[in-house]
C-alpha cells in the first residue's frame, strides 16, 4: 500500500515502486481541458448531424400503396398531377386494403362541376355480405376549388384528359388518388418509350451480373 510523507512542507505519495514518486495536488480533481473553437464546431456539427438524420426518418410520410396505373406512362405524357380525396363505401376501403383495385381501364370525368373516377374496379369484400358494393361504380373525387378549376379547365383543351395515376392510403389511413393531367402519345413517342424501357431493363440485368 502506498504511503504519504511530508517533504519541505508538501505532501508526497510514495507508490509501491520505490523509483516512482507522485506529488499530490492540493486540489484532488483536475480541471478538464477546454475545447478549442475548431473542436467545438466539430462537436456541434456531429450532434446536429445526428439530430437531422433522426428527424428526417420521422418526417418521411408512411403511406401504403394500393394500385398503380401501369399503362399511363406508356400511353400518355404526364403534364401535371394533384392528390385527391376519395368518397368510398366501407366494403370498398376494406377491399382496397387487400390490394383489390385495378386502374388499368379507369379515367376521370367532369360532371356537373364534380370529378368522378370511372372504370376502376374494386373487387367485392368477402365479409361484406349483402352490404357489398358495385365493383365498377363511379367514385367521387375531392379537390380544392382552385385545383378543380385548374385541372378541369385544362381537360377541355384538345388532346388533354384526366386519368388516375395511383391510389394509396396516407399516414392517417385515408384513401388518396393521384390524378394526372395527360396528353396522348403519338406512335413514334410510344416506340421511344418501349426502347427506353428495354434499354433500362438491359442495364439493370447487366448491373446484377457484376
Amino acid at each position: 500500500m502506498a504511503r504519504a510523507e511530508i517533504e519541505n512542507g508538501r505532501p508526497i505519495l510514495l507508490s509501491r515502486d520505490p523509483d516512482t514518486i507522485t506529488t499530490m495536488s492540493k486540489n484532488k480533481s483536475k480541471k478538464q481541458p477546454t475545447l478549442t473553437e475548431a473542436g467545438a464546431k466539430k462537436a456541434a456539427g456531429k450532434k446536429s448531424g445526428k439530430g437531422k438524420g433522426k428527424n428526417a426518418k420521422k418526417n418521411q410520410p408512411n403511406t401504403t400503396a394500393v394500385a398503380e396505373n401501369r399503362k399511363a406512362k406508356f400511353r400518355y405524357e404526364i403534364l401535371d398531377s394533384v392528390e385527391c380525396g376519395m368518397m368510398l363505401m366501407g366494403s370498398e376501403v376494406k377491399s382496397m386494403r387487400e390490394g383489390k383495385l385495378s386502374l388499368d381501364e379507369a379515367h376521370i370525368r367532369v360532371t356537373n362541376g364534380e370529378l368522378w373516377l370511372v372504370g376502376s374496379d374494386i373487387a367485392h369484400y368477402n365479409n361484406a355480405g349483402m352490404w357489398n358494393h358495385d365493383p365498377r361504380r363511379p367514385r367521387k373525387l375531392l379537390v380544392h376549388a382552385r385545383e378543380f378549376d385548374k385541372f378541369a379547365g385544362r381537360a377541355h383543351e384538345r388532346g388533354l384528359t384526366l386519368i388516375p395515376l395511383r391510389v394509396y392510403f396516407n399516414e392517417r389511413g385515408l384513401a388518396k388518388c393521384v390524378m394526372g393531367l395527360v396528353k396522348g402519345k403519338k406512335l413514334h413517342d410510344k416506340r421511344e418509350t418501349i426502347k427506353k424501357r428495354e434499354s433500362d431493363r438491359g442495364l439493370q440485368r447487366a448491373m446484377r451480373r457484376k
